[in-house]
Formats: structure tokens, C-alpha cells, sequence
């Protein structure tokens, strides 16, 4: 009773670990959309950065509540669009000081003209208050005139050139021993709030969203370590490939398998017989087994050893060779063999059974916990330069296939990554989608975006290219599976099916 209780113990365990792993992936994976990781950073940091000022606030008593609606707007405007014309931390505080200035300077030349009690904004018998219209109107000509002409347009500007017109020119507050209006502190303030935000945003730019990939984006650390079954006719052309991914990486490595199977031991007994072998034909059935097997597995071994000369030789990545005698490769066998070469991605042949769909073990691969790439070898290529990436949605499997192809492409080749859209509409949201997927790229990117369908697009073009990148899968769809392994059959260059975990 008390080992049934541990056993189902354990069990639990592995789920609760299991499910935790899966919520894990599941949230890289949606942080791995750009829209989505800047609206996680909006709602953290700018709720942040505002609480850090407004305790600032309280501590130094001298910065106005007057400052705060600019400044969150203008930290969101920086976090949602960190790529966008405003998301420049010079331009945030210059033109938030600017238009500052330039409300108090309005308050200033207001003062000289009617007198500085009819300057300054009041509250009237109403409970409302009440502002000057030609300083406010002066104020926002200023700001808008000076940030044009000085390359500071910024909307919350205009903010802190009104908001300062509510304080009083005629009250003074003691900083630091010296005596100064409220519009001065008010101005000043402005600067140091707006440089603590742009600060924080420009570390958090550098730091973490320019180098999303390295952190969202488990393909581009991972996946140097390539595991490649030789199986069908096309192994060394995906031998090939599967070098030509690992070798992007410094620490890139590739490693041979082959099985021995019955069929191979049974055609070395059948050549031990022939060449009359007297201790293999004379000793017992079971010995003469074990040197067939022998012999089988040191020719496996000799024609991976050739192939991995042709690799280290052509590409410059290290290769190694495993030879395992089983009745055939299967995808738990392939796993072992995966964790006991520490390789995190598997590349192979695209095999396909008589009715031209994909065989067991492709599928079986497919839907197992680690990275996977077949490879449709068609033109015996070996070099692959030019690549279109058709991609329908941002997502890690988008990022994963970019990845891929920015690998084969090299620094010399071109990246071409296209979607297709049903009308006009949508254009301008599959251009942005098309730039946040490949701003993390090192290669030479194209983007383009068609009306046509993607059967069309890639009928038209493919022949401009040596290689074509398909998804294996759109957030779980069977369809977008099979319709991946369709594609790639109908194309007639090169093309790869690519699986993320």
C-alpha cells in the first residue's frame, strides 16, 4: 500500500513537472510575438518607472503631480513602440524639457505684457482653473516651432508646455539652499523624470529587446548540435544540410547514425558465405550471426566515415559517426541516440509513403519534444543561398524558420520572408510583422508581401530561389502539418519542413 502511494506520488510529479514545462513553453512562445513581448513591457515597466518617480516625488516635495500624465504617456509611447519614430530617448527628453521650457518662457513673456498675476493660471470661484489663452496659445506655438526645428517633435511636449502654465510664477520653493519659482523647479523636474525613464528604456532596448533572440528564441543559442539519420537515397544530401545548419554556430557539431538492421547482417552473412570465409561458414550459427553483425556494422561505419570526411572537409563543422544495431530507426530509438550525443535538433529526409504522404516515423518525429527539420532533397544541391521563408503568423516557429534559413543563407546569401494577405487592409500590419521577424537577423532580409494566394506565390518564385522554408505547424493545426508536407512536395527546388518543441 505505501509503495502504491509513492508510485502515484511520483506520477504526480511528473505531471505537475510536465505541465509546468508546457505552461513554460507556452509562454516563450507568445512572448516570442513582438506585439506581444511590448505589450508584457508596457504593462511592467511603465507602471514601474511611474511608481519610482511619483515615490520620488514624496521624498523630494518639490516635483509637481503635474508632471506625471506627460510622463506616462510618453514612457508608453516609448515601451509600445520601441522601434517607432518617438522610441529615441534624446528626442524623449529634449523635446519633454522643450515643451517645458517653452511653457514657462510663454508664462515669462506673458508677464511682461499684462503682469504676472494675469499670467499664471488661478482657480476660480467655480473650483476650476483658469489659464491665460495667450500664454497657452504662445506656449504650444513655441513648442511646436522649436521641437520642429530642432528634430524634437515629441506629443507630450505640448503636454509640458500647457501643464507648466498651472503653476505660480509668483510662489517660490527652497532646492537645495537656493530659492526658485515653481515654473523653474517645474522645468527642471521635467528633465530629471524624463532622463530616469529614457535611461531605464534605453538599457531595457540594448539589453534585452535588440537581443530578443538570444533569450525568446530557442533556435538561435540552441540547435548546433545536429543529429542526422542516414535513411533513403537523399542521406548524404541531408547530411549536407544538416551541416550546413550546424555550422553557422562556433560550437556546431553534426553526428552520422545508421542502423544496422536484419537485412544488412543478413546480405554480410550472405558476402562472408561467398567469399568462403572458412571460420565464418564452419562455426556455429550463432558465432557466424555475431560476425555478420560485426561486418555489418564496420561497413556502416566506413561509408559514414567517408561522408563525414566529405563534411569536415567542405563545410569546416566537426562530425561524428554512430552506428547502432537495431531492426530499424525508430523515433524513440532516434531520441536515445539524441540525448546520449547531447544533439538538440534532428534533421532528415523528407520520406513519403506510396500515397505520397508523409511515413509513420516523419510524423511520429513531428510530434515528439524536439526540434526537427526534412529535408527535400531535388536538385542535389549542397550550398543553399538564396531562401524564401513563407510565414503566415509572427510566433517561435516563424523566428525558428528565419533562424534556419539565415543559417544556410550565410552573410553572402539572401533571406527573403513572405506572407500573403486577402486584401489591401492588411498589408500594413503584415509589412510591420514581416520587419519585427527579421530585425533579429544578422543576414541580408527581404520582406514581401503578396495578394496572391501562397500556392500562387510560391509557383511564381520558388525558381528564383535554391531553398524553401515551411512550418510544420500553425499553434497545434494537423491541417497546417499535412499542408506543409504538400508544399513542399510541389515545389520543384530544394525545400525543408521545420518543427519547433
Amino acid at each position: 500500500m505505501l509503495d502504491g502511494a509513492r508510485r502515484r506520488l511520483r506520477r504526480l510529479r511528473r505531471r505537475a513537472r510536465a505541465l509546468e514545462r508546457r505552461r513554460s513553453r507556452d509562454a516563450r512562445h507568445w512572448l516570442a510575438e513582438t506585439s506581444n513581448l511590448t505589450h508584457a513591457s508596457v504593462l511592467l515597466f511603465v507602471p514601474l518607472l511611474i511608481g519610482f518617480v511619483t515615490l520620488l516625488s514624496n521624498e523630494l516635495q518639490v516635483l509637481s503631480f503635474l508632471l506625471f500624465p506627460p510622463l506616462a504617456s510618453g514612457t508608453y509611447t516609448l515601451f509600445a513602440d520601441p522601434e517607432g519614430r518617438y522610441a529615441n530617448p534624446w528626442t524623449f527628453v529634449g523635446g519633454m524639457s522643450l515643451g517645458a521650457f517653452c511653457g514657462w518662457a510663454a508664462i515669462e513673456f506673458t508677464a511682461l505684457l499684462t503682469g504676472p498675476s494675469a499670467s499664471a493660471g488661478v482657480a476660480t470661484p467655480g473650483g476650476l482653473w483658469e489659464v491665460h489663452a495667450w500664454a497657452a496659445a504662445l506656449a504650444i506655438f513655441l513648442a511646436g516651432a522649436l521641437t520642429w526645428v530642432l528634430d524634437l517633435e515629441l506629443p507630450s511636449a505640448f503636454s509640458t508646455a500647457l501643464l507648466v502654465l498651472l503653476t505660480d510664477p509668483g510662489r517660490f520653493v527652497s532646492v537645495a539652499g537656493i530659492t526658485v519659482s515653481t515654473s523653474v523647479v517645474y522645468v527642471a523636474t521635467v528633465a530629471l523624470s524624463a532622463s530616469v525613464v529614457a535611461g531605464a528604456f534605453a538599457v531595457w532596448r540594448h539589453e534585452f529587446y535588440e537581443r530578443r533572440a538570444r533569450y525568446l528564441y530557442s533556435t538561435t543559442q540552441a540547435d548546433d548540435h545536429v543529429l542526422v539519420p542516414m535513411r533513403g537515397e537523399t542521406g548524404d544530401a541531408t547530411a549536407m544540410f544538416g551541416a550546413r545548419v550546424a555550422a553557422a554556430h562556433d560550437a556546431g557539431k553534426v553526428v552520422l547514425l545508421d542502423v544496422v538492421d536484419d537485412d544488412a547482417i543478413d546480405a554480410a552473412e550472405r558476402r562472408l558465405l561467398e567469399e568462403g570465409d572458412a571460420e565464418g561458414g564452419d562455426s556455429a550459427e550463432g558465432d557466424g550471426r555475431e560476425r555478420a553483425e560485426r561486418r555489418a556494422a564496420d561497413e556502416a561505419a566506413a561509408d559514414l566515415e567517408r561522408c563525414a570526411a566529405r563534411i569536415e572537409t567542405r563545410v569546416g563543422v566537426p562530425c561524428e559517426v554512430v552506428v547502432a544495431v537495431e531492426s530499424g530507426i525508430t523515433v524513440t530509438s532516434l531520441l536515445d541516440a539524441a540525448r546520449d550525443t547531447n544533439c538538440d535538433l534532428v534533421v532528415t529526409a523528407l520520406e513519403r509513403d506510396p500515397d505520397g504522404t508523409p511515413t509513420r516515423f516523419l510524423r511520429e518525429l513531428f510530434r515528439s519534444d524536439i526540434d526537427a527539420i526534412a529535408f527535400d532533397s531535388k536538385t542535389e544541391r549542397t550550398d543553399w543561398k538564396r531562401v524564401m521563408v513563407p510565414v503566415r503568423a509572427a510566433g517561435q516557429l516563424a523566428h525558428a524558420m528565419v533562424d534556419y534559413g539565415q543559417r544556410l543563407a550565410g552573410k553572402v546569401g539572401t533571406v527573403s520572408v513572405c506572407t500573403c494577405i486577402g486584401d489591401e487592409r492588411s498589408r500594413r500590419t503584415a509589412e510591420s510583422m514581416l520587419a519585427n521577424l527579421t530585425e533579429t537577423s544578422d543576414a541580408r532580409c527581404e520582406t514581401r508581401v503578396s495578394r496572391a494566394s501562397l500556392d500562387e506565390f510560391i509557383e511564381r518564385n520558388e525558381s528564383h530561389y535554391d531553398l524553401v522554408v515551411f512550418g510544420a505547424h500553425d499553434y497545434g493545426s494537423r491541417f497546417a502539418v499535412s499542408q506543409a508536407f504538400e508544399w513542399a512536395e510541389e515545389t520543384e527546388t530544394d525545400a525543408a519542413v521545420v518543427h519547433t518543441r
